[in-house]
């Protein structure tokens, strides 16, 4: 049964519960590295100490966390809690994904990596009929030449590259 102040609560409730106890323990966890992360720098300003905005931080996360912790007039955790945790889970998804394209590229190379991944999220997100795939590996294609050609960013031929005849080598790592 809800209490009066339950009741009267303003807000959506899903998930908040499960929000403020992982941010407090992740601040937490912040707030115990401090001294290990920062250092007092000797004849420095108080305020110009490097040490002392990072604690200002860190340490108004901790308490205006548990003053919202302490202010919620719930403390259990249902299952519309556990819902809003996994819509939230789901976004991590891509993480994994950038994770698994970053690591990827150095070994096999840019734009092979890239041909791959788009068509592949592409098809994660839904978008499955062959138009699409074709839109999304031209795409990356394109994505590919902006980035090499037009804004001349310098990205590390692939160790895959160093397996290549000469000739093939270079051409590899100035255009794939």
């Amino acid at each position: 049964m809800q209490s009066e102040r339950e009741r009267r609560f303003v807000g959506p409730r899903r998930g908040q519960l499960l929000f403020v106890l992982t941010f407090l323990t992740l601040s937490v966890l912040l707030l115990s590295q401090i001294g290990t992360q920062t250092a007092w720098v000797k004849k420095t300003d108080f305020f110009a100490q490097p040490r002392f905005w990072p604690a200002v931080g860190v340490g108004g996360m901790v308490l205006f966390t548990a003053l919202h912790l302490w202010r919620l007039p719930f403390r259990r955790i249902e299952r519309t809690d556990l819902r809003e945790a996994l819509r939230w889970a789901a976004a991590l998804e891509y993480t994994l994904w950038f994770m698994g394209y970053v690591v990827l590229v150095p070994l096999i190379g840019y734009l092979p990596v890239t041909l791959v991944f788009v068509p592949l999220l592409a098809w994660r997100m839904g978008y499955r009929s062959p138009q699409m795939m074709a839109i999304s590996a031209g795409f990356a294609v394109f994505i590919v030449l902006f980035f090499k050609g037009v804004l001349a960013v310098r990205i590390p031929g692939a160790a895959l590259y160093e397996y290549l005849p000469d000739a093939w080598r270079s051409f590899a790592i100035l255009y794939l």
